[in-house]
Formats: structure tokens, C-alpha cells, sequence
């Protein structure tokens, strides 16, 4: 088939190089003729519709181009599912076939696959299960992406390769004039960003793609190992990345302890996503070119970006050539343009719009604002609607403040539960709480605070992959926490007027 970065392969010059994971480094003819070899042995197989389960790697890059090529489709895993949500995604996808780097663990958890060969392109093990459950139809379909969002049954969503073909060629239209040749990998490659903008875009426009894996970069299911990740940035040098907010801040923080960032960087996209306007500033301060997007898998990723020729901190930028935006009455942010043909298991058929559940606004220059989700929304005992990402970002746009997750649903004031920066204390947490309750009108201030007992993250489940708060997760196993942000009694709450 043909598709934007497939036909890239054979233009760009095939000396230049195209991939580099620390132990395989391939020009883009070997990357092209690597591609080829893969196609042909995954037909040949039988394969029909694949799972990819693998790390960050130059193999997982080749493996998902051979499936794209082959017009097979391809259920990328990530690695940080349990094994109940993988089950879940193998029965609902109707995977038959496999592509793994820890086949054991696999059959381990999941015995009804067995091994069948190795690759010799890219040393991934083939399993299959020879009576796979009986699918919904994926006709058409060239890719099924999961997000767990903020539930924990994964939901698949189904792209052609035309949609992402769309979306990949506005995102190249939108950064042609950066001059990108050399972009670093951090996220999942099993997350739809960093697939498409961070693989996609850049071999289809002749960069370089370093892929470090989770071990090296730093960047991993147990959490963030900062060190690692300043240390695989110095290495590679890059010209571009793209960060989810919590990353941006772990930045921010090492560069407030003596780490300076790579003169090489020209574009930082970071989105997944509240992003404060004092979060950008500082960035700017420090000379990080942050630049906000918004994006959704329903949509086949990016819808919006700032770039360097129109930038409006605050906003997530202009719609991509290829989307429309509008708002609805109801201050809803629907999209239309490259869209998802359904859910898998549900009637599929072409999108013409996607309501995103996400509240926002469009400004007279076409730079749209997003508020926070429409069921995030709570609504205090004096009649207050709030969107807590809002409040939330306010907060951790202060240094002393890692993360926060703001509550307040029919009581008289909103509460905050917090996680502290390395040596922050009471007192200089109770300052960062002012300043931002300053920047904020009276009735969305934080009135009363505690620490996190344990820090969110994707290990304890309640953070999804992407940064965001697994609010209902949060509310039920801190409920009598929260609760005693409303007690006066409680020492352990923190109260201001």
C-alpha cells in the first residue's frame, strides 16, 4: 500500500540515517529493505490481525511499518497494561498473531498463544492462537489504538490509514519550517503521539529518529528516573521532542538544579494534558522552546499545535490543515476532519464529527482554549462550576508542587491533595498555594490541602499513560482524606482563608 512515511522510504536518500536505538542503527535503505523482508515473512506467516508488545526499539519502528505495509492490522500493546487489560485487548481486538520482545511473559499470562518463529529482521517472537474470539469487522481499518483514559477497561479505536496519513501530513505541513532533523523518542511508541508525530512525521520528512528503550531513557512503566532521562538528552542531542506535562516539569526541575538543556533543541511539543501559562513561561525563562498542542486518539492524535510562527501560550494553537474546531452551545470542543471509524465492538462508520467531552473556546485569531473535561466538572454547595485541570495547573505551575488533583463536588469550597517537590516543605507548599490562588477568583481558591500518602503514577494505578488523573480511582481510595479536608480538626489538613 501506499501511505506518506512508506513512500518516504524510498525518496529520502537512502545513505541518510533514519533510526538509531542504541544497539541498531539502520540508513533509511536499510530501514526500507528491512520494512520489505518483514512485510513479506508477515504474509507469508498468515498473519491477519497483530498485536505488537514490545519496548521502544529500531524493531518495534520496523514491525509496525511492515504491518502497515502489508495491510494487516495492527493492535500496538502498550507495555504498562496489566495483564487483565491485555486480555481484554486480545479478545476484543480478535488478535490471532503476536509480536513480542518477552514472548515467555506473554504465554506466561495469556497460555492459549504458543511460539511460532523468530524474526530475523527484528528478533521478535510470532505467537498465535489458532481460534482467536470472533471479531467485529476491522475492514478498512489499518490500526487499532487503546486508551485506557480514565477507566480501566481499554477502548479500542479504529483509524485508517488514510486518517493517519492525514494528520501526518498536517503535522508536517505545520513544522516544515522548524528544521527538525533529528527527534528523540521518550514516550511509548504504543501511544498513538509519539507513533504518529514521533515516528511518522519524522521519517517522512528525511530526520533521524533515536529510539532509546524505557531502560535508557528513562522513561518507564515503574515511573520517571530523572537522572536516565537527562542523561539520554545529553546523548542524543535532539532537535525535538514531546513531552506530557509531568515530563515538562521534570525539566523545569532539573534545570533549577544546574542541568542545562541541549543548545540543539528548536521544538518541544508538549500536550496529554493541562499545561498552565506559568508552566510555559518558565520554560521560556530557561530557554526550552515548549510549544502546547491538543490531540485525541479519536481523532487520529494532534488537532491543534503552537509552533514558532504562531504561538499563543495558554492556548493549545490552531487547528492542523487537516481539522475544523468548533464549539457547541454547551462550550463542548467538537472536531471534524481525520476521525475515527468507531470503537471497536460498536457500529463503525466514518466520523464526521468527534465530540470530545473536553470544554474550551476559540479566540478571534482561531487559537482554541481548552477548560477541562465536561465530566470532570464539579459544581460546590454554593453553586460554583469549576473544572478542576483548571485549578490544577495553577498549582503545579509552582515549583514547589509536583502534581495536584483539586476536588469539591457539592461542598462549600475546593480541597487539594498534593504531591511535594524534593525538600519542599509546609511553608514554602502554603506559598506556592497563595500564589496561585491569586491568580484565581475567590471561588475556585484552595481553602484546605494535604500531601498524597503516595505519590499518583502509572505503578499504583492512578495516573493513566499519559499524565492524567484517575480521578475516580483517586476519590475512592482517599475518600477519607478528602473528607477530612472539611473537618477543622484534622492536623493534618492545611487551611487558608
Amino acid at each position: 500500500m501506499s501511505s506518506i512515511v512508506l513512500d518516504a522510504l524510498s525518496a529520502v536518500a537512502g545513505t541518510l540515517p533514519a533510526i538509531d536505538d542504541g544497539t541498531l542503527r539502520l540508513s533509511y535503505e536499510d530501514l526500507r529493505r528491512s520494512v520489505a523482508q518483514e512485510r513479506r515473512w508477515l504474509q507469508s506467516m498468515g498473519v491477519r490481525r497483530c498485536g505488537l508488545l514490545a519496548e521502544n526499539s529500531a524493531r518495534w519502528i520496523i514491525s509496525d511499518l511492515a504491518l502497515l505495509a502489508a495491510e494487516i492490522v495492527n493492535v500496538p500493546i502498550p507495555a504498562y497494561f496489566t495483564s487483565e487489560q491485555t486480555r481484554h485487548v486480545l479478545d476484543d481486538a480478535g488478535v490471532d498473531s503476536i509480536l513480542t520482545d518477552d514472548p515467555e511473559r506473554l504465554r506466561r499470562y495469556h497460555p492459549t498463544f504458543a511460539f511460532v518463529a523468530i524474526s530475523h529482521r527484528t528478533g521478535l517472537a510470532l505467537l498465535r492462537r489458532n481460534e482467536p474470539p470472533q471479531p467485529s469487522s476491522t475492514a478498512n481499518i489499518s490500526k487499532v489504538t487503546y486508551t485506557s483514559g480514565s477507566t480501566g477497561t481499554p477502548k479500542g479505536v479504529c483509524l485508517s490509514a488514510r486518517a493517519i496519513d492525514q494528520v501526518t501530513q498536517a503535522v508536517m505541513i505545520a513544522t516544515a519550517g522548524i528544521g527538525v532533523d533529528k527527534h528523540l523518542c521518550l514516550l511509548p511508541l504504543a501511544t498513538l503521539l509519539e507513533n504518529l508525530a514521533g515516528v511518522y512525521v519524522p521519517l517522512s520528512m528525511g530526520a533521524k529518529v533515536i529510539v532509546p528503550p524505557a531502560h535508557t531513557s528513562g522513561v518507564g512503566n515503574a515511573g520517571l528516573n530523572l537522572p536516565l532521562l537527562l542523561r539520554a538528552i545529553d546523548s542524543a542531542s535532539p532537535q525535538s521532542l514531546i513531552l506530557v506535562p509531568e515530563l515538562l516539569r521534570a525539566l523545569l526541575h532539573a534545570i533549577g538544579g544546574g542541568w542545562r538543556a541541549p543548545s540543539s533543541l528548536k521544538f518541544i511539543a508538549v500536550g496529554g494534558g493541562a499545561v498552565s501559562p506559568q508552566l510555559l513561561q518558565r520554560a521560556g525563562q530557561v530557554g526550552l522552546p515548549v510549544f502546547q498542542g491538543y490531540g485525541l486518539s479519536e481523532c487520529a492524535s494532534v488537532v491543534c499545535l503552537n509552533t514558532p510562527a504562531h504561538n499563543k501560550p495558554g492556548s493549545v494553537g490552531r487547528p492542523l490543515s487537516h481539522a475544523r474546531v468548533r464549539i457547541d452551545s454547551n462550550g463542548e470542543i467538537c472536531v471534524s476532519g481525520a476521525t475515527m471509524s468507531g470503537y471497536l465492538g460498536e457500529a463503525r462508520h466514518e466520523r464526521l464529527e468527534i465530540r470530545t467531552g473536553d470544554l474550551g473556546a476559540i479566540d478571534a485569531d482561531g487559537f482554541v482554549y481548552v477548560r477541562g473535561r465536561a465530566k470532570n466538572m464539579f459544581i460546590t454547595s454554593m453553586g460554583r462550576n469549576i473544572t478542576p485541570e483548571w485549578v490544577e495547573s495553577e498549582l503545579s505551575s509552582e515549583p514547589a508542587i509536583l502534581q495536584a488533583m483539586v476536588t469539591g463536588e457539592a461542598r462549600p469550597y475546593p480541597v487539594a491533595l498534593l504531591v511535594a517537590a524534593p525538600g519542599a516543605g509546609q511553608e514554602l507548599i502554603e506559598q506556592a498555594i497563595l500564589r496561585a490562588n491569586s491568580r484565581l477568583p475567590d471561588y475556585a481558591r484552595v481553602r484546605r490541602w494535604a500531601l498524597f500518602p503516595t505519590a499518583p503514577s502509572l505503578g499504583n494505578g492512578l495516573l493513566t499513560a499519559n499524565g492524567r488523573l484517575r480521578r475516580a480511582d483517586i476519590l475512592a481510595s482517599h475518600d477519607e482524606l478528602i473528607d477530612s479536608l472539611y473537618e477543622h480538626a484534622d492536623s493534618e489538613a492545611h487551611e487558608f482563608s
